[in-house]
């Protein structure tokens, strides 16, 4: 990088942005430890570090956008609104565009980075009888949220034609931290996500499997396990930070997942060989997919360093603090 990079994160206080902040402000050295980070937040708040600056105010009010981008080199794009129509536009649309607008005309700016979705090709909801790559046309399934993971794509490809502007996509699956795996399995009210395997089931037998410590393997409508894209956050991260300033990212969309996707009948015999627990077969209307991530492996020299062995390993053992409960910061 030429010149110490000032990195706007949005949705600084979600997931994948207190990732990021965690892995630049830990690096006592290196070309990380150069990035200075402005974080912009609305309803939470992060600590003030030397190389923190925390900006207060909602991405939908250009005064507030012109502000956060005031001398920024790059943006890292996270800010996004789940399945709540009453906001996901003034997010998704007025909030990326006066993001676009700003970068734009300012003469510090050199590449906004967009952590995107599989949503964007409808992940599980369609059949994909090929590997899925980055020339898939969008599919949005049905519902906001995927149809705004495609505007976004849109408004950056648009931009990057209209004005020649830098953009990177990180087309990202489901990304899991901590015990996140371990519960998007559970059959309790707790569960992380999707499927909510109890409505499948039915409460009393949901119930039952939750007292075994059962396991659902989903099948697709023909009765075989599914696949299922998964990202840990941490190989996020990685792609993030090779994506900042590598010259072969320019205007280019990449799949960021890991090498395989889960296949849920492989998840239950590892997790009924390696921890004894009992499996229960769902079947469900939903599609194997497999995200193809080697265009990333080849333009941005990336590699994921987790595959199922790890998601599991550190989702079974990892404990939390009594002072750090289960939060899930929005619905869908």
């Amino acid at each position: 990088m030429d010149e110490a990079p000032l990195v706007l994160v949005t949705g600084a206080t979600g997931k994948v942005g207190q990732a990021f902040i965690r892995r630049v402000l830990s690096c006592p050295d290196g070309w990380l430890a150069g990035i200075t980070i402005r974080a912009l937040c609305h309803n939470r708040l992060l600590e003030p570090d030397e190389r923190l600056e925390v900006v207060e105010g909602s991405i939908d009010h250009r005064d507030v956008v012109d502000g956060a981008t005031d001398g920024v080199t790059h943006v890292l794009h996270l800010a996004t609104s789940k399945e709540t129509p009453e906001t996901i536009f003034d997010v998704t649309v007025k909030g990326l565009y006066w993001l676009l607008e700003a970068c734009r005309v300012s003469p510090s700016f050199r590449r906004l980075v967009l952590v995107g979705g599989d949503a964007a090709v409808g992940h599980f909801f369609y059949p994909h009888r090929l590997p899925v790559t980055e020339t898939q046309p969008h599919t949005a399934y049905p519902g906001c949220y995927a149809l705004s993971k495609v505007l976004e794509e849109v408004m950056l490809e648009q931009y990057g034609l209209q004005y020649d502007f830098d953009y990177c996509c990180l087309r990202a699956p489901w990304i899991m931290e901590k015990d996140d795996f371990r519960y998007q399995l559970s059959f309790g009210e707790d569960v992380f996500g999707g499927p909510r395997w109890r409505d499948l089931v039915g409460a009393e037998r949901a119930d039952a499997y939750v007292e075994r410590e059962a396991v659902p393997v989903m099948l697709d409508e023909d009765g075989r396990p599914v696949k299922r894209n998964f990202v840990h956050v941490e190989d996020l991260v990685d792609a993030i930070l090779a994506a900042l300033d590598q010259p072969a990212a320019r205007r280019q969309t990449f799949n960021i997942c890991m090498d395989e996707p889960v296949d849920y009948g492989e998840l239950g015999a590892h997790l009924a060989e390696s921890r004894g627990l009992p499996t229960v077969e769902i079947r469900t209307p939903y599609h194997s997919t497999w995200l193809d991530n080697a265009k990333a492996k080849l333009l941005l020299g990336w590699r994921p360093r987790y595959n199922l062995e790890r998601l599991v390993e550190e989702a079974w053992s990892y404990e939390r603090e009594p002072d750090e409960p289960r939060v899930v910061w929005y619905p869908g």
